[in-house]
């Protein structure tokens, strides 16, 4: 908040906000110039974060190899800290969300809503239509079975193939896993959404940006309560 007062996004009144104001119920409030709706005794909507993580950062505030960490690019955030919505290994890049919210995160990593996570796929060499036929029909990994619930061949040139694939787990680097099962390598893998949340257009890479509240609010009502049975979708 003092931040965005210092950098003039908060107004009341028509006036800008100063540090230590005091408002009551009756002042006009504007963040970038949209009206808040002050309700007293409301729940705080958590504070969400989209990042493109590079290559060569890890997800983790501790690391013995002393590597760049995703956590020293974002901002600080007072009485609390930054949670990671699931992870991306050291040498993927993309989308990473953060939330202030350890609700928030759970929800959202949870395998019973089975919330889609979408990656641009570049692999060495030409596979063979036996190989993606494989993909395509789901492949055995050392710690159980894993399907792409899309898979897209995106082209390429030269020894580079692209494909866009999606799935609802989050097992430790399970997409690279599953080229590697079909004699396929992957040199670049880069998330393009988890769930709701999408890489913004124009994002560069150690950059991020956070959500508006009324887009908070937004996904999270858009969030599903719980897997449905089958029963109820017959």
């Amino acid at each position: 908040m003092e931040e965005w007062i210092a950098s003039g996004r908060i107004s009341v009144n028509g006036e800008p906000a100063h540090v230590g104001q005091r408002i009551g119920e009756d002042d006009k409030v504007r963040l970038n110039g949209r009206l808040v709706q002050l309700k007293p005794g409301t729940t705080r909507l958590p504070r969400v974060l989209l990042y493109h993580k590079p290559e060569g950062e890890i997800v983790s505030r501790d690391d013995p190899e002393g590597r760049p960490s995703v956590f020293t690019k974002l901002p600080r955030i007072n009485n609390g800290r930054w949670i990671a919505v699931g992870r991306l290994d050291f040498n993927s890049c993309g989308l990473m969300v953060f939330t202030s919210s350890g609700d928030l995160a759970n929800h959202l990593m949870h395998p019973r809503y089975e919330l889609e996570r979408e990656y641009a796929v570049r692999v060495l060499g030409g596979p063979t239509e036996e190989a993606l036929d494989q993909l395509r029909a789901g492949v055995q990994l050392d710690d159980g079975m894993a399907k792409f619930t899309r898979f897209e061949e995106r082209g390429g040139e030269g020894a580079n193939r692209w494909f866009t694939v999606a799935l609802t787990e989050g097992r430790n680097r399970e997409v690279r896993r599953m080229f590697e099962t079909v004699g396929l390598t992957v040199s670049r893998l880069m998330r393009l959404r988890y769930g709701p949340f999408v890489l913004p257009a124009g994002l560069k890479r150690g950059l991020w940006r956070e959500l508006e509240s009324g887009d908070v609010a937004a996904v999270m009502k858009m969030l599903p309560t719980g897997k449905k049975s089958k029963e109820s979708e017959t």
